[in-house]
């Protein structure tokens, strides 16, 4: 597991990942997916047929 050393230095920004180098600096790029928040989609109803029971 990693270790905080020091919060708050940079900001961050959604859609972003940020790792240490091996040069021990900070580095920024951009994800391959995510850092929106996807809208929820109301579902439709969908209306059922009416079946005829044969007897």
């Amino acid at each position: 597991m990693g270790k905080v050393i020091l919060k708050n230095a940079i900001q961050r920004q959604p859609g972003h990942l940020y790792y240490i180098d091996a040069k021990g600096n900070v580095c920024e790029a951009k994800m391959a997916r995510g850092g929106k928040k996807k809208k929820k989609v109301a579902k439709k109803p969908v209306k059922k047929k009416a079946v005829k029971k044969k007897r």
